[in-house]
């Protein structure tokens, strides 16, 4: 196969997924969009509302009307669509809790919906993770759990219910970044399971994505010696092509998680990067996280196409990716053109919430009666410990905010790891508090703060936002997730209106 050296450019702009900046698509990239590109990606910067989004992904398909738009939306703590307000449905982790696969299929069918209404076709979810090691500092609640064939069960069910929405999903983080001690946006995180220890925790969930027809998969930055001893998943053609394509014979797009990261970029540098990713069997290089101007996309794209002409890059390789992407992006046309869409109201998604209400779990220790239901105002201490960069820093979280809503006269302190937690039960004398920890297990300065003030108040009610490993205090509250509607169904529950 053989193409002129001057549709190289376009052949090479055809395999990113860049981001930009603004709620509004730049002229670059509109210009782009008539010379070969053929994704975009969404970031929370770029979202306001559904009425928003939905007129900038009609500026984009004016443009290109098979433009793949793509967005990050787990759900859950990882939201871009509502990342204003906070998900109105729960994440991986409360669905898992739940274990009702029928429901998983029902609420990302409601969120395909939603997604396929404002325009977008793909959507970098679900996370196939097995959350097999409680210190995962980047998993955690994004995960459906920590047994793979839960997780299995429920990447199946979310593909198919996404997909019927109208979305393509893509399950990530391909082989498998559950058993990690180090978040691949800032090193390589090492995975030191045997072959068989991998078929038998990290794989299955992939294998289910693909029986249901997943669309896409994305690559992990891992580096995983059983596959592959010298190179991460993402730049690995004995993972990409010889495990994923060839021995569990996925058909679809192959996209790269994003090519900034540190555990690629600083080793190979963006454009190596792209360049190896590509040779080893990738289709789309997923690039705007840190880097969203037009300077990137060049940088990317003459990288590329130099690869080429130096024999670096198989030409072959290149035109067998962008076809990849224009499979892809004629089969989300068809989806938008088959499904109906609908999008969510005011207060989000019925669905939801009332899968958020069926993932809280309340255990109440013996002993003196629970201070349950709250009827008059308390003090809530919320421990905000670092967010990693796949949930980021813009979506509210907490229970202190609804809590206030229906208790007049609450009061609230947050407390983070390099600010002391002193007297925090003196503001709660006479009145119930309540203590709101993400990942108790995880945070050292946290647990021992949340130790003391039991101590001092043991009537104390726990409320854990992130993954219950740890299950301390008289009374304590798991939702399986920080989203803003778990945080409504455990203020129901401790209040007891609903």
């Amino acid at each position: 196969m053989s193409t002129s050296t001057g549709n190289l450019p376009s052949l090479a702009a055809a395999v990113l997924q860049p981001g930009f900046v603004g709620t509004t698509p730049p002229p670059w990239v509109c210009r782009w969009l008539g010379e070969g590109l053929t994704s975009v990606v969404l970031f929370a910067r770029n979202v306001t509302g559904h009425d928003q989004v939905t007129r900038l992904t009609a500026m984009l398909r004016a443009e290109r009307p098979d433009v793949l738009v793509a967005i990050d939306e787990e759900a859950g703590d990882v939201t871009r669509l509502e990342s204003v307000r906070g998900s109105s449905r729960p994440g991986n982790l409360a669905l898992g809790a739940i274990d009702d696969p029928a429901l998983t299929e029902e609420v990302a069918h409601d969120l395909g919906r939603e997604l396929a209404a404002a325009g977008i076709t793909l959507n970098y979810a679900p996370d196939a993770d097995v959350n097999s090691n409680p210190a995962n500092p980047v998993i955690g609640v994004r995960a459906f759990g920590a047994d793979p064939q839960l997780v299995a069960r429920h990447t199946a069910a979310w593909v198919r219910g996404l997909q019927r929405g109208g979305v393509a999903a893509c399950a990530k983080h391909f082989p498998g970044h559950g058993d990690t001690h180090v978040d691949s946006h800032l090193d390589v995180p090492r995975i030191g399971a045997s072959r068989a220890a991998l078929d038998a925790c990290e794989l299955p969930p992939f294998r289910a994505a693909i029986d249901a027809g997943v669309q896409a998969v994305m690559s992990g930055h891992l580096l995983v010696p059983a596959l592959d001893p010298d190179l991460p998943a993402t730049l690995s053609r004995r993972i990409l092509t010889g495990l994923l394509r060839t021995e569990m014979g996925f058909p679809g797009a192959v996209i790269t998680d994003g090519i900034e990261m540190r555990a690629v970029a600083d080793r190979y540098g963006l454009g190596g990067a792209a360049v190896r990713a590509l040779a080893a069997g990738a289709d789309a290089i997923c690039v705007g996280g840190g880097y969203a101007d037009e300077a990137t996309a060049t940088l990317l794209r003459d990288a590329i196409v130099a690869a080429v002409i130096n024999g670096e890059l198989a030409e072959e390789r290149l035109v067998e990716a962008a076809k990849r992407v224009s499979q892809l992006a004629a089969w989300t046309v068809a989806a938008r053109a088959d499904r109906s869409t609908a999008a969510a109201g005011p207060d989000g998604s019925p669905v939801g919430l009332a899968a958020a209400r069926r993932a809280v779990r309340l255990t109440v220790a013996p002993g003196p009666d629970a201070p349950l239901p709250l009827t008059g105002p308390v003090h809530v201490v919320e421990f905000e410990p670092a967010r990693n960069i796949a949930i980021g820093p813009e979506t509210p979280w907490g229970v202190a905010a609804p809590l206030a809503d229906l208790l007049p006269g609450t009061t609230t302190v947050r407390v983070g790891p390099d600010a002391p937690a002193t007297d925090l039960c003196g503001p709660a004398a006479g009145r119930p508090l309540i203590l709101v920890v993400r990942d108790l297990h995880r945070h050292a300065w946290m647990r021992a703060a949340v130790d003391a003030a039991l101590a001092d108040r043991p009537d104390a009610v726990v409320v854990e936002l992130g993954v219950p490993a740890t299950v301390t205090g008289q009374v304590h509250l798991a939702t399986y997730g920080a989203s803003r509607v778990g945080a409504r169904a455990a203020v129901e529950v401790l209040t007891g209106a609903r």
